[in-house]
């Protein structure tokens, strides 16, 4: 396996970046950082295993709930699909604020499991492709 030097990188960038686009995630180091430089098909491969999932709600005024398991996401809306498209724009609100403030978010105990959820949000990048990744399923009254 190659790994990279990052002053090689940098002197030959093109190249690099040309192999992570057509041929395979690059491996690079930097002192004591080390990185891997992979592209968006690639990422999404990796996370292509974490699923959103929300329990359904049927509230006495007839309104829907939905609660996201992996986030502690709730949205109410008259219909599920309104209330999903409400709970996919929260996620991404929320994957942007996480990822503003990353360093913070990152490390506190109890959202550092979140890295992946907020990363495939970012990717999928708006509200409607994030519904269509949000798996209901009935939850518990």
């Amino acid at each position: 396996m190659k790994i990279w030097n990052a002053t090689d990188v940098r002197k030959d960038w093109s190249r690099v970046v040309d192999l992570v686009s057509r041929d395979r995630p690059q491996f690079i180091k930097r002192t004591h950082d080390n990185m891997l430089l992979a592209n968006e098909d690639f990422i999404f491969q990796l996370l292509d295993a974490y699923s959103f999932t929300a329990e359904i709600y049927k509230e006495a005024d007839g309104s829907i709930t939905l609660s996201l398991h992996e986030i502690d996401l709730v949205e109410n809306a008259s219909t599920q699909e309104d209330a999903r498209n409400l709970l996919a724009a929260s996620l991404l609100d929320y994957a942007a604020e996480y990822f503003d403030d990353f360093k913070l978010w990152s490390s506190a105990p109890n959202r550092k499991n979140h890295i992946p959820y907020v990363l495939k949000a970012l990717l999928l990048a708006t509200p409607e492709k994030i519904a269509e990744e949000i798996l209901c399923q009935d939850g518990k009254s």
